[in-house]
C-alpha cells in the first residue's frame, strides 16, 4: 500500500511540475500604447571616443497618438548614439519630452540597440530583414496626472525610419 501512495505522490508531483513549467514559458502579451512621429535634424558626428563613434541626432519635434494619449514631441531633445562600424552595432539613448493635448509634460528616456549587417557592395542594409532595431522607453509622468500609469509599466518600441520622421511604435508589456 505504501508503494502505491508513493507512486501516486510522485506522479502528482511530476504533473504539478509540468503544469508550473508550462506556465513559465507563456510569453507576455503586448498592448499598443502609441505611435510617436519624431522629426530630427541631421546627425552631428563628434568622432571616435573610447566607446566608439559618438553621434548626436537633435530631436526637432513631432506628434504622438494612441488610445489613451495624444500630443506633441517637444524640440530640444536628442538621440545620443555610439556606433561600432566593425560590428554594425549602434547603442542609442534618446532623451526628450512629450506634451499631451491636455498640457501634461512627460519625460522620455528611450534606450535601444540597432544591429545592421554589413551592406553588400553597392547596396544598403537598411531594408534588410536582418536589421534588428528595438528600444525600451521609460516614461516619467506626474504622479497626480491621468498618465501616472506610464510610470508603472515596462514598454518596448519598434522604431521605423520614414522619409519625413522616425516612427516609434510603443507597446506596454502586460
Amino acid at each position: 500500500m505504501n508503494r502505491i501512495k508513493y507512486a501516486v505522490i510522485i506522479i502528482l508531483t511530476l504533473v504539478f511540475n509540468m503544469i508550473l513549467r508550462a506556465q513559465d514559458y507563456i510569453a507576455p502579451k503586448l498592448e499598443f500604447t502609441c505611435e510617436l512621429k519624431v522629426t530630427i535634424d541631421p546627425a552631428k558626428v563628434l568622432g571616435t571616443t573610447m566607446h566608439g563613434e559618438r553621434i548626436i541626432i537633435p530631436i526637432t519635434g513631432g506628434k504622438f497618438e494612441g488610445p489613451k494619449m495624444k500630443g506633441v514631441v517637444l524640440s530640444g531633445g536628442a538621440d545620443y548614439q555610439y556606433f561600432n562600424k566593425e560590428l554594425g552595432r549602434t547603442e542609442l539613448e534618446a532623451i526628450y519630452t512629450i506634451k499631451t493635448d491636455d498640457n501634461v509634460l512627460i519625460h522620455v528616456r528611450n534606450i535601444g540597440l540597432l544591429l545592421q549587417p554589413q551592406p553588400q557592395k553597392g547596396g544598403s542594409s537598411l531594408g534588410s530583414s536582418e536589421v534588428y532595431f528595438r528600444t525600451a522607453p521609460k516614461f516619467e509622468a506626474p504622479v497626480n496626472s491621468k498618465y501616472a500609469w506610464l510610470n508603472n509599466a515596462i514598454f518596448i518600441c519598434k522604431p521605423v525610419p520614414e522619409k519625413e520622421y522616425i516612427s516609434i511604435q510603443v507597446w506596454k508589456v502586460l
